[in-house]
Order: structure tokens, then sequence, then C-alpha cells
């Protein structure tokens, strides 16, 4: 068992908090049972370590038969090492360590998308992590990450992911414009979530054809500039007496809508 929290090993992984440890290895943090589940299931290749407390496997034996199955060793670690190692308050007694995996953006567009979400300067990572796990849900192809977009490898972005990342397609995609124009090449119509677009139920017939939504950042908003790269701009009407609506929520909204129109 793994019972020295100061040891280099378990330093290694708690550096794994930082972006510069990340950017350096090419592995990242994988925190609590469902995420570790979902990456056992869809891409146990990835993972490079397994730690879990015993009363922790008490809980989740099924962890147990999936390690074993995909021919992931398990480290039995004592609740010190884990408390050390997470980023969370309070862990859960499952911690992984895993290579990262972005998708290219030649690879989003090959595969002929019809809904993907393009993210622009989203800064906090429960926003970046709710719309990836959103896309998800809603059957989009992929997510794009533009600009600076905060590193969806952070702890925080795949924790509100709850095991999404590895379902959907995540791209780094650089600089707005050369996405953007991927997109329309691809057929996609380029929709940007504005409040200063129309109301979108007054453009719902828009959302039956292949669709890639642009989100700015959730202060400021898109840029004048992002805004006239996009096809149109449509916004959520607000019916009640809300000021706005989150980022991620907003984003949520709008990716079901397409969904839903695009399933008809």
């Amino acid at each position: 068992m793994l019972e020295n929290p100061r040891s280099p090993r378990v330093r290694a992984v708690a550096k794994l908090t930082k972006r510069s440890a990340r950017d350096e290895t090419g592995l990242f943090l994988l925190e609590g049972p469902q995420s570790v589940r979902e990456a056992l299931r869809y891409r146990p290749e990835g993972i490079e370590d397994l730690f879990i407390t015993p009363t922790a496997l008490e809980k989740h034996d099924d962890l147990r038969e999936a390690a074993a199955a995909a021919g992931v060793e398990v480290t039995y670690t004592a609740e010190a090492v884990i408390e050390a190692m997470a980023d969370t308050v309070t862990p859960q007694g499952v911690i992984a360590v895993a290579r990262q995996f972005p998708t290219s953006i030649r690879e989003v567009f090959a595969t002929s998308p019809r809904l993907i979400a393009i993210c622009e300067e989203v800064r906090d990572p429960g926003n970046l992590g709710t719309i990836i796990r959103a896309a998800d849900a809603a059957g989009a192809d992929a997510v794009i990450l533009t600009g600076r977009t905060v590193d969806p490898y952070n702890p925080k972005v795949v924790r509100a992911t709850t095991g999404s990342l590895f379902h959907v397609q995540v791209a780094l995609g650089g600089d707005l414009d050369v996405v953007v124009s991927r997109a329309k090449d691809a057929g996609l119509r380029v929709l940007a979530a504005d409040v200063k677009g129309v109301d979108l139920p007054e453009r719902r017939e828009l959302l039956t054809e292949p669709t890639a939504w642009l989100f700015g950042n959730e202060a400021r908003g898109l840029t004048d500039d992002a805004l006239e790269l996009a096809d149109e701009a449509v916004r959520l009407p607000i019916y009640g007496k809300a000021e706005s609506l989150n980022l991620a929520t907003a984003a949520s909204v709008c990716l079901y809508e397409s969904a839903f129109a695009q399933r008809v």
C-alpha cells in the first residue's frame, strides 16, 4: 500500500493540478469514481496509474473489475496520500493519472459533423466542463476551444464533465477565424450566441441544418470581430425577471435546441 504522502511519486501526481506540470508531462488528473469509471470504459489504454483507498474500493467494487478487465493495475492507497494528491478538498478516494488525448481540428471536420460547439475565451473551468457535458448529452460531434479558453485538462474542468471528456471530441483550435472558416467549408452554419442577436425562437428553422454554435467569454461575451465571423447571432429571450443566463446554461439550451431540430 502507498502510505507516504511526501513520497516523490505522490508529489509528482499532486503537481498535475498545475498547468505547467500537465504541459510538461502530457498527463492529467482524474478524480472521483465516475470520471475514472468512464476512463476505464472508453480509454483504458491512456491510464498510467490508478490509486484507490480500501474504503473507496468497498463502495465502488465495479472499479476493481473494470481495472482488471482493462489490464490496469490498482495501487491501494492511504487516505492521507489521496488527500495529498487531490485537487478537491474532500476527495472520494479514487484518483487516476491519464495521458492527454486532444483531437485535431482536421479530425473533427473529417467526420462531417452536424453539431459542434466552439468556445472562444471561456475562462471558467466549471462552465467549460458543463458545456462539454451538455455537448455530449445533446449528441454533438465535438467541442472546439479557441483563444485563451481554459485548459480542458484542468482538474475542475475534468470533474465538471463527469466523464463526458471521454465521450465527445475536444479539440484545441487556436485562432477563431481559422476554426470558423473550417466550419463553413465543412457546410456548417455558424450561429453566435449573443445578447446582440435576434431571439432564437424567430430563427428556429435554421437549426435543422448542420450547426456550429459559437459561445464567448462569461463576462464580455463575443467581440464585434468574433460576431462578424458568424453567419448570424441569436439570443435566448428572458421571459422572467432573471438578469441573464449563466453561460453554461445558455449553451446547454442552444445545443439541445439543435439536437431536437435535427432529430425531427
